[in-house]
């Protein structure tokens, strides 16, 4: 159900693959209004809620909680999402990578300057 937002978006919430990305609003290939480049390709899960956005600003936008960051002794953790080719990997191999284990597609570079936003 979409709601109006403080921003003017609306929350949507669309299946990509094996799970649901929620996000203001996200396309098929887990892009938001914040990040919609061609390489803004995955959506991360969030510790504090188990639900995957495509990025913390989305989180932020439309979640009634802060977010928390993930600890390093979780980093196994499968809650990464490949919106090419909807794979779902570890936090270890997101942190490892340039690229998807999967099919190889290509992250935006900039989001290693976001990292301690998701990860501890």
């Amino acid at each position: 159900m979409s709601s109006a937002l403080t921003d003017g978006g609306a929350e949507s919430s669309i299946p990509i693959g094996p799970v649901r990305v929620h996000g203001l609003p996200v396309d098929a290939q887990s892009r938001c209004v914040h990040w919609s480049g061609p390489h803004d390709v995955i959506a991360i899960g969030f510790r504090c809620c188990g639900r995957i956005y495509p990025c913390r600003d989305c989180h932020d936008a439309v979640a009634d909680h802060p977010a928390k960051l993930w600890p390093l002794d979780e980093q196994d953790s499968q809650v990464i999402l490949c919106g090419e080719c909807t794979a779902l990997f570890s936090i270890e191999e997101y942190l490892s990578s340039d690229a998807c284990p999967a099919c190889g597609a290509s992250f935006n570079p900039g989001c290693r300057l976001h990292r301690h936003l998701y990860f501890a």
